[in-house]
């Protein structure tokens, strides 16, 4: 788990950064995951927008993308999500 004061860290670095995903309709699936999860290998810390026609709320879609992609969500502001998984091979945030 994050303490406070990573998440703080974590939500300045994120203040720059644009969605590279949308949760449309069709909610969370399996390959949305998945690309999740590479993404997060390689950045550590994304940006996820969840649309207006999306059919879950944006704390159960930020649940299932943290649980999922086995992720932490820094921050969920008006419909987007941050999440910070820390790189196995490409560590590049280093936490307070």
């Amino acid at each position: 788990m994050l303490t406070g004061k990573q998440k703080r860290f974590l939500r300045s670095l994120a203040h720059h950064l644009n969605p590279i995903f949308q949760v449309g309709k069709g909610g969370v699936n399996a390959n949305m995951v998945k690309q999740i999860g590479e993404a997060l290998e390689a950045r550590e810390l994304i940006k996820v927008s969840v649309l207006q026609n999306c059919e879950y709320s944006k704390d159960e879609v930020a649940e299932q993308l943290a649980s999922g992609a086995n992720a932490e969500v820094v921050q969920i502001i008006g419909n987007t999500i941050v999440l910070y998984k820390e790189s196995v091979e490409n560590k590049q945030i280093r936490l307070p």
